[in-house]
C-alpha cells in the first residue's frame, strides 16, 4: 500500500569532509521541502551541497562554494526530488560546525 509521512533528518556534523545527510530507501521517493544550515561555531564557511545520484556513480551539485556568514542560517526552500539510491551530501571548506535539519515527504509505491 503507498503512503505519504512527512519527516525531518537532523545532522550536527556538516565539516570539511563529506557528509551523508539523506540516503533514500529503496522502493522510496523522497521531496525534499526544505534544508536549513546553521553555522553554529563563529567562523564565516562556504558549504557545497549535492546528490550523489545512482549510489554515487555521479555527483551534482545544488551549491557549490555558498557562503554562510559566522553564527547565521541558509535556507534552501525548492522541492528536490529524490528516489531510490540517491544520496543528499554536502561538505565545508573547512572544519566547521554546521546543523542541518531537512524537511521531506517519504513516498513509498
Amino acid at each position: 500500500m503507498a503512503s505519504e509521512v512527512l519527516k525531518v533528518k537532523l545532522n550536527a556534523g556538516l565539516s570539511d569532509g563529506e557528509v551523508d545527510l539523506l540516503t533514500v530507501a529503496s522502493g522510496h521517493t523522497y521531496t525534499v521541502l526544505n534544508i536549513s544550515l546553521c553555522e553554529t561555531a563563529g567562523n564565516a564557511e562556504t558549504f557545497d551541497l549535492y546528490i550523489r545520484d545512482d549510489a554515487g556513480a555521479n555527483d551534482y551539485e545544488i551549491y557549490s562554494d555558498q557562503a554562510l556568514a559566522a553564527n547565521a542560517t541558509f535556507e534552501h526552500t525548492t522541492r528536490i526530488v529524490l528516489e531510490a539510491t540517491d544520496v543528499l551530501s554536502g561538505q565545508t571548506a573547512s572544519s566547521a560546525n554546521v546543523d542541518v535539519v531537512i524537511s521531506y515527504l517519504d513516498q513509498t509505491l
